[in-house]
Parts: C-alpha cells; structure tokens; sequence
C-alpha cells in the first residue's frame, strides 16, 4: 500500500513536470512571438516609458504644460524630451480643449510618430487615443450623433452599431486609433453630470448595446488592424455613477451583491465581445479609490473576467491617490499602489517625469516586481501591433472619401429620430398643421451648443457654435419646415454661455408671453446647458426657478404649448407638467436633432424613442423600474399605517407613437423552463393605426417568489425594434434560459431557483414555472 502511494506521488510529480514543461514550451502565436522579440530588447526605462500617457498640450510650443500657442505646433524640445529620453508610449486629447481638422490631426501625430520610431533603437510607435464620445469630438467635420442615452432611447441595437462604426471610421480618417468609449457605466441616477453618457439605468439594455458599440469600433471579429477600425475603450470600471451624492467623483458605497448583479454585467459583455481596453472608474467604492483596488482591477477583471487588454487610468487618477484620496503618503508610493493594484497605463496627463522615475526606482527596489511591468507592457505592445502600428503608423483623410458625407449625416439624423421621444399628446396636438403660427421660445430653441452637449467640439461643448454653424437649431429646423413668416421667436429665458452651465437670466421674458398671445401653438424650448463631469454637479433636480416660472406664465396664456426638452439628465418638471398640452424629450440628439424634432412636430417621422431611465417626479423620489415591492406598497390597515409611493413621472419604456400598436396571442413554447433548456415566447403585434409606425416591443420577466433575497419587481430581459405598415401585424420571438432569469443571492453567487415567473409584454402577462 505505501509502495503504491509512493508510486502515485512520483507519477503525479512526473505529470506535473510534463505539464510544467509544456506550458513553458507550449507554442506562441506570431504576435506573441513579435511582442516577446521586441520586449527582451528593451531596457527597464523603455517598457516603464511605454506604461506613461500624456496629453497633447505637454509637447506643443506654448508658455507651459497646460495651453498651447495657436495655431498648434509641436515643440520639438519637448518632443524629444518627452518621445526620446523618456521614450512615453502614449498621447491622448487635443490641444487647447479644441477641433482640428483632419489634415491637422495627421501633420501633428506624423510628425509624433516620426519621433518615436525613427528616434529610438527599437521603433516603437505611440498609441494614440481620443475621447469619440458621439463622433469624432475633437474633429471638424465630423458626424455627431445623439449622445448614448439618445441611443439608448432608440431600443435600435443596428443604429447604435452603425453610428459606432461611422465613428470608427471618422476617428481612423483623423489619424487615431483608440477611442476612449463606450462608457458602460449604469446611469440609475438622474443627479449624476454624466448620466447622458450612459446607456440608461438597466442592465440588459447597457450589456446589450455595449456589445453592438464595441463591435461597430473594433469590427464583427475585433481586427482592428482594419484602417477603419479603432480599438475600443469601455469605461468607467466600476459602480462610476451612483455615488451618495450624485456627484462626480465622489464617494459610492456599494455592496458586492449590487456591483456583480447590476453595474458587473455590461463590462463582462463588453469584454466577452473583445474589447480591447479598458479605463477605471476615477471614484471611490466603500471607501477604497477604485484606482488602488487590487481586488477588482486583478482578482475580478483580469482574473475572474479573463481580461487580457490593455487596462487604463483615468485623468491623473494615480496623483489623485495621493493628493485627493491621501491613501498615499506621496506620488511614489500611489505608483506603487496603483501599478501593484493591476493599472497598465497612466493618464497621467501633465507631469510624466515623476511617474517615470518612480515607478524606475520602485522596480529596482523590489517594491514592483519585474513581472508586473512585463505583463503591463505585454498588453500595451500587444495593442500596438494589433492596431498595425508598427507598419502603418499613421492614416489619411485622402484615404476617407466618406467623411462627413451625407449618407453619415442621415445615419445621425435618424438615429436622432428614433430617439426623441413623445411622453404626452394631449387630446391629439400633435401632429402639429403647417399652417399655424408658431411661437417658438425657451433657452433650448436656437442653440446648437444645447443640441450636442458636452464632448462636442470641446470638452464642455462651449466651442460649439463655432464648428456647427451649418446645421439647425430647433428655430432654424422649424423656420425651413414651414416659413420664416409662420414663425416667431423670442427667448424669454437665455444661458449665460461665458459662464457655469447653470447660469442663465431673464430675456424679454415679458415680450415671449405677449408673443404667445399671436400665436396658435407655443414650442417652448427648455432643458440645460451643455456640461459633463464635475463641472455639471447639481444641487436641485427640479428645472430652473426661472426656466418654471416661464412655463407658469406661458401657460396661463391659454394657449396650446408643446414642451420641448433638450436635457442630459431628467429635470423635475412636476411644477408645471399638468400644464403642458405636449412634452417630447430630445436628449441630447447632435448636430440633426433640430432637423429629427421638426419632423415628428410635423408627422413626417412617427416617434418611436423609449425612456431608458425612470423620469423621476421630484427631487427625493428617486427609484429605478426595478425597484424592490417594498418601495411599492399600498398602504396597510392597523396602527402601522403606511405606505410606499412609487411616483415617477414617467416610467422606465415609457414613450408614445402616432399610432397604436395591439399586442395580443402570446405563447410560451412550454409551461415550463428546465435548467440547459430555452423557453420562446412570442407575441404578435398589429398596428391598428392609420399610419406606419416603429414600435420597440420590451420583453419583461418577474420572479414571483425568491427564497433568500427580495426581487426586482420586474427586470428586462429583452427587446426588439420592428416597423409596421398601418393594419400589418408582425409575430416577435424571444428565447431565455436560466441565465436569464438568475439573480445574485447573499452569498454574491449567480442561482437559479425553482418557482413561479411572470412574463410582462405591454399589458399583457403570462406565466411559466421554472424547475432544476
């Protein structure tokens, strides 16, 4: 018997030495074989120069770091200083928070990567990247889109991949390979300044349209060495936009439970669609900076996930562990925490030189160890050749006959139209009649800075104006459509556009309402000026005192009023909202987006856009669709008398058409769902209407009974965009699993468990029963 065991025991060390062996020898891939050749080449000083990112301000000839003389040059100095002797492996950003043109952007980053190959022993290209938040932002010329909430309103999943891929296509034919987007954050706060960037407050929907805008950037197959493919980056990992305050980069607390069930599925869809790169959240998760989390950057992302790109900082979150978060006793020691924590590149922004010397001095000193640097340079060198960089370091517009053509700017204007979306028709105003006279009014009516928003132009989208002159306002949309004479316009509220975009004053209020006593039909124009990140902190939900006081007073004309609101986040309007005859919400559509309104005034376009957040009622009642049934409780009978009001002003889907859409005959392919098996369920859907419409069909699941957590009182586990002809009825399918139906129990573990479930359509519902 000991011989045996013996004899095991020397078995299994051979096995194991064999299967030891065999990884070591294990045959590389090509590139694998060109990222080993290039890095055993390389000096420590190298691969820590390739871990460092600077902005495009650094290098050019100005009277410091942080601005740039114009027009933009680059300063050769710098240059060298910063490509040769610190040999930094990345530029990101624009010059001066401004656009360039095309020929620009390949003058600049040719002449970088010039440098950086021709002036180095090993020819290393520089990475580029850019914040194509919607388009292009920083290119002139290029075709915005509506922001990705306006996206997301579409339901559309083949719009959202096309406006990626006219981005891709764009961001290439300016030169840059790597796009800072999508962000895949959950916006379930309407506080938060970037909830607009999101995709909305559900899971599914999030997961689902991430994947569509990772494979538009990066292509079907991820072969981003196509000249018309950008490596992707999702952002912002993770649990960015729910933080106690509603304000950007402040503290969340989150437990485990949420992070994996509601804020960890859209980055784990977006990594198993092959996205190449990925940025980290700036803030901080029950106290920890998530940029020194070794739990969530090693352990989950690139462990548990399999991540195995490129994985980024955000705008100088490395300082920021020491000079905001004091986690750090200095910079030296926020490098060491930060790299030891799994971060491959630094945003460093301005200053490289510390990081670089440090992060030098911390590898000789064992205190980061040789493989953390090698598998960081291993990511970022592996991006390197994917993109082609190495044999095509740069690319031309020449190369780009589709820039800014009309196919891409009626690809923005419909998407555009597919997003806004109609939450109240009155007694049937709309359509409006081309021959009424029309005031239109509000600080939202001849801007096209409020139309795009933030990361337009600029970082703030203050510089709108100056690159957008040729499109539309919401005036100018509505004056081609049916005559300057059969349109007025007076502001009576306006933006202090040099100022906070909060700021904004009385003008000829008095006048617009007098204005009102002409006309047939009031477009009152109202919403927020253009912002993003800190800069766009609120401290009140409800709509401007000024811009409420404008309503009120507009209504008590009497006469008819359409709201229109042109937002990046929902603004309490319960003030006034009983006494709008028509509300439609716009977003943030770009550049089309007077163009894609005026033609839903009109019925030239049948809305079709959904909410993809809950549109809260006031300030302090803020919920998601998928609240818990304790937030929704009637009141109950005895001394312990209360109840629970679930009050939104609009709901989550919510959203209406010039038609009318029947849902009826729907069927489950069995009454019940077995683990490893698929349930379809189908409905068919008739437009009972008189004229064509688009209809987003959402497909809703209840776990009716759990037996160690509360549920969600519904969650969204699919949806389809599909057009019908007036009287034309389509069947849509869906299929689930128990995937799809799991939660994540106390224990932080995906189950599935036996019981009863509801299926939701419109207001129709059925149930099946789930066994193991």
């Amino acid at each position: 018997m000991m011989k045996f065991k013996y004899y095991s025991f020397s078995l299994l060390l051979i096995i194991t030495s064999f299967q030891t062996l065999a990884q070591k020898t294990k045959p590389t891939t090509p590139l694998q074989q060109k990222v080993d050749a290039l890095m055993a080449r390389m000096t420590l000083a190298e691969k820590v120069g390739q871990m460092a990112q600077i902005t495009l301000d650094v290098i050019g000839k100005g009277k410091d770091r942080f601005s740039s003389d114009e027009p933009f040059t680059l300063d050769d100095k710098a240059l060298e200083k910063a490509l040769v002797q610190y040999k930094l492996g990345s530029v990101l950003n624009t010059s001066n928070n401004r656009a360039r043109t095309p020929q620009v952007w390949f003058n600049i980053i040719d002449k970088i990567q010039k440098t950086a190959m021709s002036k180095n022993k090993n020819g290393i290209p520089v990475l580029y990247g850019i914040d194509a938040i919607h388009g292009e932002t920083y290119t002139a010329g290029a075709t915005m889109f509506p922001q990705q909430i306006g996206q997301a309103a579409t339901f559309n999943r083949v719009l959202v991949r096309q406006g990626a891929e006219i981005t891709a296509y764009e961001t290439r034919a300016s030169s840059i390979p790597w796009a800072f987007s999508p962000l895949l954050d959950l916006g379930a706060d309407p506080r938060f300044p970037r909830q607009w960037e999101s995709f909305g407050e559900d899971p599914y929907v999030v997961s689902e349209l991430g994947i569509q805008m990772v494979k538009g950037l990066e292509g079907e197959n991820n072969e981003i060495s196509n000249p018309y493919k950008v490596a992707s980056s999702i952002k912002h990992f993770l649990g960015y936009q729910v933080p106690l305050s509603g304000k950007d980069r402040t503290p969340a607390v989150i437990s485990d439970q949420a992070l994996i069930a509601y804020h960890l599925p859209s980055f784990k869809a977006a990594i198993k669609a092959g996205a190449k790169t990925i940025m980290i959240n700036s803030g901080l998760i029950n106290g920890v900076p998530v940029h020194a989390n070794y739990k969530l950057l090693t352990k989950l992302l690139k462990g548990d996930l399999g991540f195995n790109g490129l994985v980024i900082t955000d705008w100088g979150d490395i300082e920021n562990l020491h000079t905001r978060d004091h986690v750090a006793k200095d910079h030296k020691e926020a490098v060491k925490i930060a790299i030891n924590a799994g971060i491959d590149m630094s945003m460093i922004a301005y200053n490289y030189e510390p990081f670089c010397d440090n992060l030098i001095a911390l590898v000789k000193e064992g205190k980061v160890k040789q493989e953390r640097i090698d598998d960081a340079v291993r990511r970022i060198l592996t991006l390197k050749f994917e993109l082609d960089l190495f044999n095509r370091p740069t690319t031309h517009i020449r190369d780009y006959p589709e820039f800014g053509s009309k196919k891409f700017e009626q690809a923005a204007q419909n998407t555009a139209a597919e997003s806004i979306t109609l939450l109240k028709n009155s007694n049937n105003v709309l359509p409006l009649n081309k021959s009424s006279k029309i005031l239109v009014t509000g600080p939202n009516a001849n801007s096209m800075r409020t139309l795009n928003g933030a990361w337009t132009y600029s970082w703030q989208g203050e510089k709108v104006e100056e690159f957008a002159g040729q499109y539309n306002t919401i005036l100018e949309a509505m004056q081609n459509k049916i005559g300057k004479e059969n349109v007025s316009f007076v502001p009576g509220v306006s933006y202090k556009m040099d100022g906070k975009y909060w700021e904004e004053y009385s003008d000829q209020m008095e006048e617009a309402i007098a204005a009102a006593q002409n006309a047939d039909v009031v477009l009152l124009c109202l919403g927020e000026n253009s912002y993003t990140e800190t800069p766009g902190n609120l401290s009140d939900l409800y709509l401007s005192d000024l811009q409420t006081e404008f309503a009120q007073k507009l209504a008590a004309t009497g006469k008819t009023i359409i709201l229109i609101l042109n937002e990046g986040r929902p603004r309490v309007i319960s003030k006034f909202e009983k006494k709008m005859n028509a509300i439609i919400q716009t977003y943030l559509p770009g550049n089309f987006g007077g163009n894609a309104l005026v033609d839903i005034l009109y019925g030239d376009v049948n809305p079709s856009g959904r909410l993809p957040y809950t549109y809260p009622q006031y300030p302090n009642a803020l919920f998601t669709y998928y609240h818990k049934p304790s937030e929704a409780r009637e009141t109950t009978e005895g001394v312990y008398n209360y109840d629970a009001d679930y009050n939104p002003q609009y709901q989550f889907g919510h959203g209406l058409s010039y038609t009318t859409f029947k849902y009826s005959d729907i069927k489950l392919s069995n009454n019940i769902l077995k683990k490893g098996e698929n349930l379809t369920i189908t409905v068919n859907i008739t437009n009972t209407g008189k004229v064509s419409g688009k209809e987003a069909v959402l497909l809703y699941i209840s776990d009716l009974v759990a037996n160690d957590i509360s549920p969600d009182v519904k969650r969204l586990r699919g949806f389809e965009k599909i057009e019908l002809k007036a009287g034309e009825t389509k069947t849509v399918s869906f299929k689930i699993n128990s995937d799809n139906i799991a939660y994540v129990n106390p224990a932080n573990k995906w189950v599935t468990e036996a019981g009863e479930f509801s299926v939701q359509l419109a207001d129709k519902k059925i149930k099946f029963n789930y066994e193991q």
